[in-house]
């Protein structure tokens, strides 16, 4: 009997494909890196094919630590790195340009050319946020998309010949995976590309006009838990319903069955994502956040509010291969115990600063290093840097009136930790680690497991949902404050340095 569901989680540095019980519990995962490609400064490149052959690699090697064959999943979910956009030939699958990365940046003027334009009466950037609760940036799908059909001549023609589709991720593998018969995607998807009106809950052709995006190319948008077509058996073996899919935040918000208004998450992956829920209306933030869903189940909408920050999880990955500081991310927690006191700062503006700051110009710097500065010392700042920049969000959410008594944390990261205590002293909030800390693709298995009959309501996910460890608050709130404004001016500066 089919007593299992496969997730794949398909991310900005690695694809993983997890095998879970009936229970929710992990019985296997594969993982495979990729090649992180950055032809131009602030560019961010991924081969589509290597997606697909990872996401494939990994899934045979589930299933074969499982000793499962394909017959004994009952469905598969999809969960994915968000924004990353690509454009393929309807006929042989094959991608016109490159995948452009959520972190990437080409697009920054474009941006600000479009910010400067009207549409309709109104000032463009105002239309767009009340249409899909995200400002115009180079973060969101729609001026990738653009980037690549005015920048790739395949588009073009295949775009003449009515041959191109257009869709994130996780449109994409669902299209391999079912061999060109589904060009679908799900609602938390849709509303990352700055196309998708989250209160029509469909494909905006105001704005598809405004970005030149023709709506034709998109995928159909569906629930997050609905049919989404069948894995051709070729691939592992057997014929798989799809039927859960869902952007990486909003798949960690149904992983850490945060179902009620005001439950919040925080993920930390190659970024930072704060979540929260707020129920069955958009609330537009006044600091820097964005409106986004947080899910679509049987139609009926979740509303969330988030911050993103650009650069977490992927600034140990820095010091691990582009530093050589580390030998591996685990190595952190062990380097930064051994750290004297010192007032360094280390502002990780790889790719801009997203929220609250969203200054696509801005780059990374460290502050106040001394002669007796070492490895320790600036480790232990790339991980202090994270938990700034989530205070940032809290901050902001704050802000806009959200109330915040624990935090859910979930992500690689937060199995340091050290980390987690400096989140909470940092933070000066509680910190919740899950007994599962891999929501991501939990909550791709959750939606999935809806969809197929096997949890009958959110409720009763909820109730699966088990504590591993609370942080608690350590340092005092004057601590707290001293060094959080040592590191607002830090981020100042390197605003400064980049002219914004």
């Amino acid at each position: 009997m089919a007593d299992y569901i496969l997730a794949i989680d398909q991310g900005t540095t690695s694809s993983r494909a997890m095998i879970f019980d009936l229970k929710g519990q992990v019985v296997a995962i594969d993982q495979q890196e990729f090649k992180q490609s950055f032809p131009h400064e602030g560019w961010v490149e991924h081969d589509p094919e290597e997606i697909w052959q990872s996401v494939c690699h990994v899934v045979k090697g589930a299933l074969a630590k499982a000793s499962l064959q394909a017959s004994d999943i009952r469905g598969l979910g999809i969960t994915n790195q968000r924004e990353t956009t690509v454009l393929w030939d309807q006929e042989t699958g094959q991608s016109v340009y490159p995948a452009i990365v959520w972190q990437d940046r080409r697009t920054a003027d474009h941006c600000k050319t479009l910010k400067a334009k009207s549409i309709g009466q109104e000032d463009a950037d105002a239309v767009v946020k009340q249409k899909t609760g995200l400002l115009i940036d180079p973060y969101f799908s729609a001026t990738k998309m653009n980037w690549i059909l005015e920048n790739a001549p395949q588009a073009k023609a295949l775009l003449q010949k009515q041959q191109l589709r257009a869709g994130t991720i996780d449109s994409y593998l669902i299209w391999k995976l079912t061999n060109g018969q589904s060009h679908v995607t799900d609602a938390t998807n849709a509303c990352r590309t700055n196309l998708f009106n989250i209160h029509t809950q469909e494909w905006d052709e105001e704005l598809c006009d405004f970005f030149q995006v023709p709506s034709d190319i998109l995928p159909e948008v569906k629930d997050c838990a609905a049919d989404f077509g069948v894995c051709d058996e070729s691939y592992f073996g057997a014929a798989l319903p799809i039927a859960g899919v869902a952007g990486d935040q909003h798949a960690a918000l149904i992983g850490q069955a945060c179902f009620k208004e005001g439950m919040s998450k925080c993920t930390y992956g190659t970024g930072c994502f704060l979540n929260i829920n707020t129920g069955n209306k958009p609330i537009f933030s006044e600091h820097g956040l964005i409106t986004t869903l947080g899910y679509r189940i049987n139609g009926k909408v979740t509303y969330a509010m988030e911050g993103s920050a650009f650069i977490a999880g992927a600034v140990i990955q820095w010091l691990r291969d582009g530093l050589e500081l580390l030998k591996s991310a685990k190595d952190s927690k062990a380097m930064a115990e051994q750290a004297r006191d010192q007032q360094v700062f280390f502002v990780p503006a790889f790719t801009g600063l997203g929220a609250p700051y969203w200054d696509p110009n801005a780059r990374g710097a460290i502050f106040g290093l001394t002669r007796d500065t070492g490895k320790n010392e600036i480790v232990s700042a790339a991980l202090e840097s994270v938990c700034f920049q989530t205070m940032d969000l809290l901050a902001a959410m704050q802000q806009d009136g959200a109330e915040f008594t624990a935090l859910r944390v979930d992500g690689g990261m937060t199995n340091n930790d050290l980390a987690m205590q400096m989140m909470a002293d940092i933070a000066q909030t509680k910190v919740l680690r899950p007994a599962m800390t891999e929501t991501t693709a939990l909550g791709a298995a959750y939606l999935t497991g809806l969809q197929l009959g096997i949890w009958s309501s959110l409720e009763e996910i909820a109730e699966l949902w088990a504590q591993d460890r609370a942080f608690e608050v350590a340092k005092d709130k004057d601590w707290s404050q001293q060094r959080y404004q040592r590191w607002q001016a830090a981020v100042k500066a390197c605003q400064v340095f980049s002219g914004a």
